[in-house]
């Protein structure tokens, strides 16, 4: 693609387009230009920020079913605009095209589905008899929008994880300032256009590519009535602690493990484990890192897995055949490649991979790694998986729970008393048996515990988040 080729994107501020100072995004795989975006100022978001409070009056009286019908065009425009959307975020991401096109249909439920919350209600209705001194009172329960929210999102899935945000905000009645990921600006862009010709009123939404430097009203401003936020545990908790009295979602990191015990059916897990370790170069927060596999069959199941692994395909990301791509930026394989570096001076060994060459990382698991190694104990956030054997199931259990984080767990095992010890004890926010933590459907409630975040995603739940909870009660005599 050459500059003159490479499409050009305004921003979007409360219904119009605007234009700012302009830079290029570039395709990691290959530094090819991708878009010009151009870029909004600290006075676009104060502008954004006063058009979302006012807008929010609007959209707070809104009625469930035009929220619903708004939300259900979205989804068709997006089915609508499927493969482009795909190859944007392949080109920007770096994601493979046919991992780019799950992210896509997803996005479609997430939108569908929060079309179906829109228009459920869960309101109450209370006995206030049932106390003394209740007699001849009743009360019900609504839930009302928070307020104008301001929604921040990465770029490893750069149009669901801003659907996870947007979707909710639109049921609840909620206004939005959104602030994608620099590097991955493009496909949000494109979403604000859907949006826009949805009947979604256009004032109650913003997209606005800042810089992080400009980005401070969105965590601070006290108009906003809710802040959420997916990204690092670093600068999430830093948001938190600056946010004052708005509400706060975060959804943040994780060095996920999964155990595979001795009764699962290890060629399953093997080729789960496959797809949860390298899809998307790991590039997620709830990608496989972390394998304990039950001793006596450690060497069947790696058998299995390895040859899987060293079968994958590093490529373009508009290969059909590419399994994952370069990482979103040359210093994040820097930093992976220095964590590999340690490992290997620490004595652990390679069993496949360990190279880092430009942007890409080879498919890497590793083994006798210690438990404070940084390809353990924190992020790795890269195509790497460490595996190690474990001698009794609560050993297992401890070693998983041996971490900063907690977002989700998997298990294989057939046992249930093991099922349900797991998720007992397991601190994380969602155990999956029988898969990898990696799994997700976009309905579900998705957050963690410890360093992985606070509150919940998932539509029912976020909308929950962005809503309050307001009593009315009524003296009948």
């Amino acid at each position: 693609m050459t500059d003159s080729d490479t499409p050009e994107y305004r921003f979007y501020l409360a219904g119009e387009w605007r234009t700012g100072a302009p830079y290029t995004v570039a395709c990691p795989y290959d530094g090819s230009p991708v878009a010009v975006v151009h870029r909004a100022a600290p006075a676009d978001l104060e502008q954004a920020i006063q058009a979302a409070v006012e807008a929010f009056r609007t959209t707070r009286r809104s009625p469930l079913h035009r929220r619903a019908a708004a939300l259900r065009a979205i989804a068709a425009g997006i089915e609508a605009r499927a493969e482009e959307l795909a190859r944007t975020i392949a080109l920007e991401a770096g994601k493979p095209i046919k991992q780019a096109r799950i992210e896509v249909a997803r996005s479609i439920v997430t939108f569908s589905t929060a079309a179906d919350e829109a228009t459920r209600s869960n309101d109450e209705a209370l006995r206030l008899d049932a106390a003394p001194g209740g007699e001849g009172r009743q009360a019900i329960v609504r839930r009302f929008p928070v307020g104008p929210v301001a929604a921040i999102t990465p770029f490893n899935f750069p149009l669901n994880l801003v659907a996870h945000k947007v979707a909710p905000a639109i049921a609840a009645g909620c206004s939005v300032v959104l602030k994608p990921a620099s590097q991955t600006p493009s496909v949000a862009l494109k979403l604000a256009e859907i949006i826009a010709s949805s009947g979604w009123p256009p004032d109650a939404l913003s997209v606005l590519p800042l810089a992080s430097r400009d980005a401070a009203p969105l965590v601070e401003d006290e108009r906003f009535g809710l802040l959420t936020f997916t990204g690092s545990p670093a600068v999430g908790w830093e948001m938190k602690r600056r946010a004052g009295r708005k509400r706060v979602t975060l959804e943040l990191g994780g060095n996920a493990g999964v155990i595979i015990h001795s009764d699962a059916d290890l060629a399953f897990a093997a080729a789960r484990c496959v797809v949860g370790g390298f899809s998307y170069a790991g590039q997620s927060c709830i990608s496989v890192q972390r394998i304990f596999v039950h001793a006596p069959v450690y060497n069947a199941f790696m058998d299995l897995f390895v040859p899987q692994v060293r079968a994958l395909k590093v490529g373009h990301p508009l290969d059909e055949a590419s399994d994952l791509s370069a990482l979103i930026n040359p210093s994040e394989a820097a930093r992976v490649s220095a964590w590999l570096d340690e490992a290997r001076s620490a004595g652990a060994e390679f069993v496949t991979g360990g190279m880092v060459e430009g942007g890409v990382v080879a498919p890497t698991i590793v083994t006798r790694a210690a438990p404070e190694l940084r390809v353990n104990c924190q992020e790795i956030f890269a195509p790497v998986v460490t595996v190690q054997p474990y001698t009794t199931f609560e050993e297992a259990l401890a070693a998983v729970n041996n971490s900063e984080f907690g977002l989700q767990a998997g298990v294989f095992t057939r046992d249930v008393g093991r099922i349900f010890q797991a998720y007992e004890e397991l601190e994380v926010g969602g155990v999956i048996i029988n898969d990898v933590p990696t799994w997700r459907i976009d309905p579900m409630p998705y957050g963690g515990v410890k360093q992985s975040g606070f509150g919940r995603e998932g539509l029912r739940y976020a909308i929950e988040e962005m809503t309050e909870r307001k009593l009315l009660v009524v003296n009948v005599g």
